[in-house]
């Protein structure tokens, strides 16, 4: 049995304290991997500066690798973790600002990121929409990501899963109002494609936004594993047997089923 051991954290940033924010993140994964053994430890979208910082991204962008990646990286080498945080991405030019998921290796360096496709109306106004999807192969397994609303586009997962990934990992900023679309997005994602999906969603508020919470991680079945309640700051952590997906995917068909051929339009802009 080839095992992943997966942890969801469920937290509240501050806005704008990004030196607070990286302190409680290291308190978290300290007090998970302490207590039972952990692969990968996810936290949620842009939990780094929180979610509605508008220009004052221009500052709080980090480079990868860069002083955030760093800080994380000595808590990923000090417990021999993965760790997948969500944050601002700036290029070289300045200007040029991602919002990203950044996974961080147990070697305490950086082993793969991913910029959001899908961007709504006011985080178009900040980032450039990412222009790539791609799984990570890690030495526990081959790890596809997306970012918060990329869960309503049934492309995103299929693709990185059509590109090998066993389990699809997703830090998430979803609105409360919005929390039950959430629940359902999981289930159909997960069992559509026969992966796993862990789904780190925050909680808090902001001027703008209430978040959802209600974290998960779910089975290719779409059965759900283990979930967090919608208010409460805490962690799941469960272990994963990521043979499941082929002995799923070997008893369902769905992918084995599916006509590509009949899908042209599927690609074609609107």
């Amino acid at each position: 049995m080839r095992e992943l051991n997966i942890a969801v954290v469920q937290m509240a940033p501050e806005l704008g304290k990004m030196e607070a924010n990286l302190a409680r993140m290291a308190d978290w994964v300290r007090q998970i991997a302490t207590s039972q053994p952990v692969d990968i430890i996810v936290f949620p979208e842009l939990i780094v500066t929180g979610f509605e910082g508008g220009q004052r991204f221009a500052q709080m962008a980090q480079r990868v690798p860069g002083a955030v990646t760093n800080i994380l990286g000595q808590h990923a080498n000090e417990f021999g973790v993965y760790i997948l945080v969500g944050m601002a991405v700036k290029e070289k030019v300045e200007t040029v600002l991602y919002n990203s998921a950044v996974l961080i290796g147990p070697d305490g360096a950086p082993a793969g990121d991913y910029r959001k496709l899908h961007l709504q109306a006011e985080e178009r106004l900040v980032f450039r929409p990412g222009y790539k999807l791609g799984p990570i192969e890690t030495e526990v397994g081959i790890i596809g990501v997306m970012l918060g609303w990329d869960l309503a586009f049934p492309e995103v997962a299929r693709s990185l899963v059509l590109d090998g990934a066993e389990a699809i990992l997703v830090p998430a900023a979803w609105e409360a109002r919005a929390a039950a679309m959430w629940q359902t997005l999981l289930v159909a994602r997960a069992y559509e494609n026969d992966v796993f999906i862990a789904a780190a969603n925050r909680i808090g508020e902001e001027p703008s936004y209430t978040f959802a919470g209600q974290s998960a991680i779910l089975a290719p079945s779409g059965e759900v594993l283990a979930a967090l309640e919608a208010g409460e700051e805490g962690y799941a952590v469960v272990r994963l047997d990521l043979d499941e997906v082929r002995r799923r995917r070997e008893e369902s068909q769905i992918i084995l089923a599916r006509q590509p051929g009949a899908y042209r339009a599927i690609v074609r802009k609107y």
